[in-house]
């Protein structure tokens, strides 16, 4: 059933033609995640389907009684109520249940209690999220909720999501927090809504597949427009051949083009050349880290070499952040000593570094008021350049910006002053998924050293080389990947559970497993089971031919469907054609993943 429907759609702001035309569909319990440059008009259509703003033309068509429930990256509030009567005033889902995923997701049972107003941004946002589930919407409308979340709180609301049984929207430009939860993309861009069956891998792949297939079309009806041309060009003057280059004439003018939307201008950012630096860029030595008198970290020890690349993870409320201000110098240690290495010089991306921004400076004037005294004019503008400002974009007031925009802005102050050493403090928050990648790519490449703090799974592990842990106050040198700790977070729950039984408990537990080893061998048991797998095994692989089979007659026909099909028909068939390919590697895989068990097992058949 469709929850709702967009027909035609189109909104302008000004000149910009922001969506033309669009047509598409939202269906019950699709979990489907929204993807697009800054600025294409992600956060505006969420607005418009909420009822927020309103297409200047076209409709969008809304299924009796359809309850939303939208988290906004900006809210409002009434700060003087506490957490739990919040979530208690509408919510239909029970308080109980509600703070057993607020748990999961970071809080404490101490935040319910408190107000609204003594919690982090980040902890009303995740109330604010607590009291949507708890509306049972039947369409939950996400914009960059893992923004301020941790990676274990990211983890949990993945689980969440992925058991979700109504339908969401979810924008973000984590790549695997995209892929873990959503069952088909929806594409915002060039003035167009496109929507891909899949998640964000299967989008990326048949985004390739079907600019493939239309370039293909393209070049084919080229050159058979070019043979026609050159038979009129040939025989139009000459009185026998005249009505067969007539006829050409007609063909010609009846042929249809094919459009080939132009790929969107990609970041590509460029960093400049740091100072030079001596081998050793900073130390703490026993340090105790925290404000005032209270202690957050304690005898902190670490030593950061020129050209380092470290990721720095914890939970939220570890010290992040704490360890980041410090060695930004931005607050001074209690005890012990923090000391800079040869000319060594601090930049510093704070989370809230776009709140210093002033709204009525222009793009161009933000950078160049951080930019070094070297710069060049030239220098500022290929910066903005790279963070696509350009043209009469560096004239935009920091005002009418978007979120992401605005990070793009604050990025280019802190790239301009040519530092050696970046400490970064949730980079890609607001970003889209190019200019993360192209930020992920510059700063591996980095002549200078990186320390950042980001939940991006995908960009932390494109940048860090290394992983500093700050648990229960410490800093310690994490002995394996990033691959290796989210792993850890997720498996942690049943090592914890099984620490925090008593003694007895875990003495039954290893005579219950050492029982279960002497059992009995049962031989005409496990016989049946062998031959109920084989079964099984057989009935799967007859299953998986037989879907081979009608999906490569499907591709087959629609390939020839689109040697003749042109415009909106083509995208369409190659959209379909596309997802077809998909399915037929993954039957194929399982395919042989079914034969392989199969041989296996019946070895073990006697």
């Amino acid at each position: 059933m469709n929850l709702f429907q967009v027909f035609n759609g189109t909104k302008t702001f000004g000149p910009r033609v922001l969506f033309n035309r669009v047509k598409f569909s939202i269906n019950q319990g699709e979990h489907v995640g929204v993807i697009g440059p800054n600025g294409a008009g992600k956060t505006t259509l969420f607005k418009i389907i909420v009822g927020q703003e309103h297409f200047d033309s076209g409709e969008i068509t809304k299924s009796n009684g359809l309850r939303i429930g939208y988290l906004e990256q900006e809210s409002e509030w009434n700060l003087d109520e506490t957490a739990e009567d919040y979530l208690k005033s509408k919510c239909t889902t029970g308080i109980w249940e509600l703070k057993k995923l607020g748990l999961e997701l970071g809080l404490t049972n101490e935040d319910f209690e408190k107000k609204l107003s003594s919690l982090s941004g980040g902890f009303r946002m995740r109330m604010k999220l607590l009291y949507l589930i708890g509306l049972e919407p039947d369409l939950l409308m996400l914009d960059e909720p893992t923004n301020f979340l941790d990676l274990e709180s990211i983890l949990a609301l993945e689980k969440f999501l992925q058991n979700y049984r109504n339908a969401f929207l979810l924008i973000s430009h984590d790549r695997d927090f995209l892929r873990r939860t959503t069952q088909a993309t929806l594409e915002v861009e060039s003035e167009d809504v496109t929507k891909y069956p899949g998640n964000i891998d299967d989008y990326f792949e048949q985004k390739s597949e079907i600019q493939k297939v239309l370039m293909a079309q393209a070049a084919n009806l080229e050159t058979k427009r070019a043979h026609l041309q050159e038979f009129i060009d040939r025989f139009g003057a000459k009185a026998t051949k005249a009505k067969q280059a007539q006829s050409r004439v007609k063909q010609l003018a009846k042929m249809e083009t094919i459009e080939i939307k132009a790929a969107p201008i990609r970041a590509r950012i460029n960093l400049p050349q740091p100072t030079s630096t001596g081998k050793e860029i900073l130390s703490l030595t026993d340090a105790d880290l925290g404000y005032n008198d209270c202690v957050i970290l304690k005898k902190v020890n670490l030593r950061i070499e020129k050209k380092q690349k470290i990721g720095i993870v914890g939970f939220n409320g570890a010290g992040k952040s704490t360890l980041l201000k410090s060695l930004a110098g931005r607050i001074s240690p209690i005890n012990g000593e923090l000391k800079y290495g040869y000319n060594v010089e601090i930049s510093y991306f704070a989370q809230h570094l776009t709140e210093d921004l002033h709204n009525e400076d222009t793009v161009i004037e933000a950078l160049q008021q951080k930019a070094h005294k070297d710069c060049k004019a030239q220098d500022i503008l290929n910066i903005a350049g790279s963070l696509l400002f350009s043209g009469d974009n560096i004239y935009k007031k920091i005002k009418v910006l978007s979120g992401g925009e605005k990070t793009r802005v604050a990025l280019g102050q802190i790239l301009l002053q040519r530092k050696p050493v970046l400490l970064m403090d949730e980079p890609t928050n607001h970003l889209d998924f190019d200019t993360v990648n192209a930020l992920a790519q510059a700063l591996a490449d980095f002549e200078g050293s990186v320390i950042i703090v980001s939940h991006d799974r995908t960009f932390i592990r494109k940048v860090s080389s290394q992983i500093l842990e700050i648990r229960n106050g410490h800093v310690e040198l994490y002995p394996g990947t990033y691959d290796d700790y989210v792993w850890s977070l997720e498996h942690g729950a049943m090592k914890e559970r099984f620490q925090n039984l008593d003694q007895q408990d875990k003495n039954s537990a290893r005579e219950n497993v050492k029982s279960n080893e002497v059992k009995k061998f049962n031989f005409k048991d496990e016989q049946k089971k062998i031959n109920s797998e084989i079964k099984d095994l057989e009935r799967l692989i007859s299953k998986a031919e037989a879907l081979l089979f009608t999906n490569n007659q499907k591709l087959t026909e629609l390939n020839r469907k689109l040697l003749t099909a042109t415009g909106h028909e083509a995208q369409s068939l190659a959209i379909e054609s596309a997802q077809i390919s998909s399915d037929i590697q993954k039957t194929e895989d399982n395919l042989l993943n079914h034969m392989e068990k199969l041989e296996k097992v019946s070895v073990l058949k006697i």
